[in-house]
């Protein structure tokens, strides 16, 4: 094409005659994007994020992307559970706003209202969603669309698209991916860019690993963190109170697969099985289960137990997600497609590995709050980069349009990542993240609150049931195990923290009032 509009210009004719050609030559293909989501995965688990577990469960494709892109050390997310996540992720607003506040007792997401994807459609992106969902509506905006009822089942799920539900024989996580690659080779000759959100249930709890990772870790002792024996002094009633303790909350069948009974697989999807996988099972578990009863563990000794029995399951959960992201890389570069497509890996927010003896997220402390997200954009973003800029979910939906050239509605609440992505972060960038959670009374039993974090602090209120406020110093206390609320050293930050909440708090439009109003009758 250039080639021709040089010619033209040589030959002294006016190239402004030929606009179909000028309009060609001037607009360069829209990337592609692929946004691959797992359920539940803590950075903590991702060998580029380093930490502890780096060198025992290594996750080596999830670090190509890494490696090859930017690494976001400080992203989160605005009510950590998966849901509200998946919404907000959608609808680039809060949680109040977008109508998807909780998981348990919610109304379906409402897909008429305004969706990226749906601006992507009209820009002409075909998209797509593939795998879990778990917003109770059908999905909207997509091209194509294969869902996992609710939570899904591990093994032989069903899936849900335009035509109904149907159950597929095999594992989750590779019915998934190869449903993914499937989609994929059906549009790259398209001449459209595309959209897919790849969506693994993996490593959701109950976390039953694959067939290929039923023995990966079971003579791995991983190391426990510092916090596995917390005991919640310092803070106040909402850590207390809780219901997500290792020691206490996980289920010594249901969630290590230690089964006295086997009807009780029933409750966890594993009577899905056939015999094939059945069998498999049993010779990885059956030699676990009866060593586990003949020790009779008790106290200390049995929650160092189940911690060590809860990260081989859920790593190895996580090592079978990892083998399907090697599988789309491996599948871009063989079809060319690396070189036009962004590839984003992401969990739909944190979660906890033992710290202060939890297992599962909502808190708006780091575990919990932050989670991993890392970008490979080719001819883009610098290999190997690091960002420490304070992102968040809410700003992805708001990153993919301007990334495909679409007008970012002034109504979503986030902002585009791009900047940071190309290493220009604008002098103004977030230096303050608005959270705020919802689900309570519910699962777990975490309070309801809401908050502010800075880089350094993080002022947190408690408002149903208790009227309590936290203040937590992470320079001083990395491991947020000492409320300074009180202490009169920290009476101006905490002054100018409540003033700066209560700003957030207009901004987005969110209030105590408006938050007591979604409280259960």
């Amino acid at each position: 094409m250039q080639i021709e509009i040089k010619l033209l210009t040589v030959l002294g004719l006016s190239t402004s005659i030929y606009p179909a050609i000028n309009a060609q030559a001037a607009k360069a293909p829209r990337p592609n994007i692929i946004y691959i989501m797992s359920d539940d995965h803590a950075y903590q688990a991702i060998s580029a994020y380093g930490g502890p577990l780096k060198e025992f469960a290594p996750t080596p494709n999830i670090d190509r992307i890494a490696k090859a892109g930017m690494r976001l050390d400080r992203c989160l997310v605005t009510n950590s559970i998966s849901g509200p996540c998946r919404a907000v992720i959608l609808t680039g607003k809060y949680s109040h706003l977008n109508g998807f506040l909780m998981n348990e007792g919610q109304k379906p997401f409402d897909g008429s209202q305004q969706t990226f994807p749906k601006l992507l459609q009209k820009a002409g992106y075909t998209t797509a969603i593939i795998g879990k969902w778990h917003l109770m509506s059908d999905p909207t905006g997509f091209d194509h669309w294969e869902i996992l009822p609710g939570q899904g089942s591990y093994y032989n799920p069903d899936f849900i698209d335009k035509n109904g539900t149907h159950t597929e024989e095999g594992y989750v996580t590779e019915l998934i991916t190869e449903k993914c690659i499937k989609w994929l080779n059906e549009v790259k000759d398209s001449g459209k860019p595309f959209m897919l959100m790849m969506h693994h249930k993996a490593p959701h709890r109950e976390w039953q690993p694959g067939p290929d990772e039923l023995k990966l870790y079971k003579d791995v002792t991983f190391p426990e963190p510092a916090t596995l024996f917390d005991d919640y002094s310092g803070r106040g009633t909402a850590e207390k109170t809780q219901d997500m303790t290792i020691s206490k909350t996980m289920r010594i069948q249901e969630d290590l697969k230690l089964y006295k009974d086997r009807s009780r697989m029933k409750f966890t999807g594993l009577s899905r099985m056939n015999t094939a996988q059945m069998a498999a099972w049993d010779s990885a578990y059956n030699p676990i289960i009866r060593k586990f009863y003949k020790s009779e563990l008790q106290g200390d000794d049995l929650t160092r137990y189940k911690y060590q029995r809860y990260l081989q399951d859920y790593l190895a959960c996580i090592a079978g997600v990892d083998k399907s992201v090697g599988k789309i890389l491996d599948f871009l570069k063989k079809t060319g497609l690396d070189k036009n497509t962004i590839v984003i890996y992401a969990s739909d927010q944190g979660f906890y590995l033992g710290e202060h003896g939890w297992f599962d997220k909502r808190w708006m402390f780091e575990e919990s709050y932050r989670t991993p997200l890392i970008v490979e954009w080719p001819g883009v973003i610098k290999p190997g980069s690091v960002s420490n800029d304070m992102v968040s979910n809410i700003d992805l939906p708001e990153t993919f349009l301007e990334i495909a050239g679409v007008k970012i509605p002034s109504d979503m609440q986030g902002r585009s990542m791009v900047p940071v992505l190309k290493g220009k972060t604008p002098s103004n960038w977030r230096k303050e993240h608005y959270y705020h959670y919802y689900e309570y009374p519910g699962s777990h039993m975490v309070r309801r609150h809401y908050g502010i974090s800075t880089e350094r602090y993080k002022l947190i209120h408690y408002y149903y049931d208790i009227d309590e406020w936290e203040l937590y110093d992470l320079k001083a206390d990395p491991r947020e195990l000492k409320d300074v609320y009180n202490d009169p050293a920290y009476t101006q930050v905490k002054k100018y923290l409540h003033k700066r909440l209560n700003a957030l708090m207009k901004q987005f439009g969110d209030s105590e009032t408006l938050a007591k109003s979604f409280l259960p009758n």
